[in-house]
């Protein structure tokens, strides 16, 4: 690592240095580059390696991707040198922008829409109460002064997007719980960003007034704009057949990260934008849709790899040990009196049990979104910005180490388990322009009411057809009297007319059985999600 840190010195170097003095520093070479494009490889392979550890340990990856990028920093085995917060935060925001995406691409519709209204008051309404508490324990209990306590109170009352996406995902839980944590982690980035902002701004703090009315305009702006490039990229990656299958992944993300660009670039959340935007795009059965969640899923992965990595190298750990106790503090402030009380007073108008309310106040998880935040008081020049840094960072460590592995033991202690819920039916559908048909891929999960039915007991709508079955390894024509099985592959054609009958039929019959319709399952749900899909 030695022989690494001195061959990107002229990387490091040059991003400190100011822009007139740039022309004088020796080009980047094809060496150079080799070198750069080694040192990456080798840390993409030891986090994906590290994700086994964190899977095992119920940890969120991210503190495996910290821990490699304070071991390359100045004070680890590394010796890298990094200071460039303003870099930082620009490479944190569009790492942040995949994240959200991936997210919102991966959110049910039929989770969200019951929670929707809770969801949105739990990440406006909460994080007001948050921020309000967790200042108030920064000032009085460690003695900071007010507009430092604001900016700490801000940056670390939003919940993580990537640390909740990683941890629920892996714990069978109700899905209104889930629901709930999901839409609140993707919604309440942006009215943060908006407050340490604002905090950070230099002169006097904007009247309450004033930021709350600035904070609904842009929300309207960004949730405008996000539902509106979603439904428009929804409905033309419908009606237009791509010449190849791994365009679509591509046409999706791009559709994602430019309803976050309209939406910033129109003084509205880009944040929102692109959560709405991809959720729209996650629920609208686009085509080849396994392989564009394969993707999205290999980005966020990078994308939070990269950004945490670099967080950890712009961490000084020997400057750490006089803000332990402070951050010790705030963090039992924010996690038990400011987090639980966001979650009553938010959640009081919805009725919802004690046992979901006390997990939702221990699943506040945090992860990059409040280190990265903190690096805009540290580009905005605020004073005892790098204390800030030091005490987010260690925060956000130590209470992931605790509330991450403790999660799954809670939810068993309140039975808020779920194991028993059946897998969604996932169905591919590949559109056959000139024919004006579609080609239906079923995978029949594990769980799935569809084993034991015979084909004919599908009773799909006229136009539409099974035609193919592969069961293990071995494809043929069914008959009308073939039983199903779990596991089998059909492969569904139909006209383009009853496409959407044909998807709902074979829904009903996965959660209903043969007898859906009696039993008044209707088989609507958001499309392209659950297991065994290809």
């Amino acid at each position: 690592m030695g022989a690494e840190h001195r061959s990107l010195g002229p990387v490091r170097e040059l991003s400190r240095r100011p822009r007139a003095s740039r022309g004088r520093e020796p080009p980047l070479t094809v060496q150079h580059l080799n070198q750069l494009l080694l040192v990456c490889s080798l840390v993409l392979l030891v986090a994906v390696a590290a994700v086994r550890i964190s899977s095992r340990s119920g940890l969120p990856s991210l503190l495996v991707y910290l821990g490699i990028g304070v071991l390359m920093g100045q004070d680890g085995i590394g010796d890298v040198r990094f200071d460039n917060a303003e870099l930082t935060q620009v490479i944190g925001y569009a790492a942040l922008v995949v994240i959200l995406a991936e997210g919102g691409l991966g959110t049910k519709w039929k989770e969200v829409e019951p929670v929707l209204a809770s969801a949105s008051v739990l990440a406006l309404v909460g994080v007001g109460v948050s921020v309000g508490v967790t200042a108030a324990g920064a000032h009085y209990l460690v003695g900071l002064e007010w507009r430092q306590a604001l900016i700490i109170g801000a940056v670390v009352s939003s919940t993580d997007a990537a640390a909740v996406f990683s941890v629920l995902r892996r714990i069978p839980l109700p899905a209104r719980v889930t629901g709930t944590l999901e839409a609140e982690s993707g919604f309440n980035d942006a009215p943060v960003v908006i407050l340490v902002v604002a905090f950070s701004t230099a002169g006097p703090v904007t009247h309450w007034y004033v930021l709350v009315g600035e904070i609904a305009l842009e929300l309207a702006i960004g949730a405008a704009m996000g539902l509106a490039v979603g439904w428009l990229g929804s409905w033309g990656l419908r009606h237009v057949a791509l010449p190849a299958s791994g365009l679509y992944p591509i046409a999706v993300m791009a559709i994602a990260v430019t309803a976050y660009a309209a939406g910033a670039l129109a003084h509205g959340s880009g944040f929102l934008a692109v959560y709405l935007a991809a959720m729209v795009l996650g629920n609208a059965r686009l085509p080849h849709w396994p392989a564009t969640r394969g993707f999205a899923e290999g980005l966020g992965w990078i994308a939070q790899i990269g950004m945490f990595v670099l967080l950890g190298l712009l961490v000084t750990p020997h400057e750490l040990g006089d803000d332990v106790w402070p951050a010790l503090i705030i963090g039992l402030a924010l996690t038990m009196v400011a987090r639980p009380l966001s979650v009553i007073v938010s959640l009081a108008p919805f009725r919802v049990p004690w046992g979901e309310q006390i997990l939702m106040s221990w699943a506040g998880l945090r992860g990059a979104v409040p280190i990265i935040l903190a690096t805009i008081p540290m580009v905005n020049g605020v004073d005892t910005s790098h204390r800030i840094f030091n005490i987010v960072f260690v925060l956000v460590v130590v209470y992931t180490l605790v509330q991450g592995p403790t999660l799954p033991w809670l939810a068993r202690k309140l039975r808020l388990g779920d194991d028993q819920e059946a897998a969604d039916l996932g169905i591919e559908s590949a559109p056959l322009e000139r024919l004006r048909g579609h080609l239906l891929s079923v995978t029949i999960p594990k769980g799935s009411r569809m084993h034991g039915v015979e084909v004919n007991e599908l009773r799909l709508p006229a136009g539409s057809a099974v035609t193919l079955v592969v069961r293990e390894g071995k494809s043929f024509v069914p008959l009308p009297t073939t039983v199903l099985r779990r596991g089998d592959e059909l492969l569904v054609v139909t006209t383009d007319p009853v496409r959407d009958a044909a998807e709902r039929r074979l829904r009903a019959v996965a959660h209903g059985g043969k007898l859906a319709s009696w039993l008044g399952t209707n088989g609507t749900t958001g499309a392209g999600t659950g297991s065994g899909v290809r």
